[in-house]
């Protein structure tokens, strides 16, 4: 049996992710928490890829920090299933804003639907996230 087709072409960066035994709770299914580390492994692996990891921006004196995370949760993932994780970035304001989905890879399902927010601080100082935007701004 193939794979169902997950159609990418909304988003700037999508990410394989299998799930681990430890990551479930007593029911079986992937812990609620558990999404939140999902979605932020994908957006610092989307950094990385962009061109700005987190040791680089550490090495500037800039730090993303979380404002807000709004998620929807829609199907259960389970021991052995591989997930995409999807992302595209927006800049309103002062804010990145992170629209992030996760599949079933084998489903084809929507797993989670997430809105989160950051805002970059340079030297402990809040910004307009200048640096960023500029290293990302291909994908914003």
């Amino acid at each position: 049996m193939n794979d169902p087709i997950i159609d990418t072409s909304a988003y700037v960066f999508s990410l394989e992710i299998a799930v681990r035994d430890y990551e479930l709770d007593s029911e079986g299914i992937v812990n609620n928490a558990t999404y939140l580390h999902y979605l932020e492994h994908t957006r610092h692996r989307f950094c990385q890829w962009a061109g700005m990891s987190f040791a680089q921006m550490q090495q500037r004196g800039i730090v993303p920090v979380l404002s807000r995370v709004e998620i929807d949760y829609k199907t259960p993932l389970r021991s052995g299933d591989v997930m995409l994780s999807c992302l595209r970035v927006a800049m309103k304001g002062v804010r990145f804003v992170f629209e992030q989905d996760i599949y079933n890879k084998a489903t084809g399902d929507t797993v989670v639907k997430a809105k989160v927010s950051c805002v970059a601080l340079e030297n402990g100082r809040l910004t307009r996230g200048e640096a960023l935007r500029e290293a990302f701004a291909r994908y914003l």
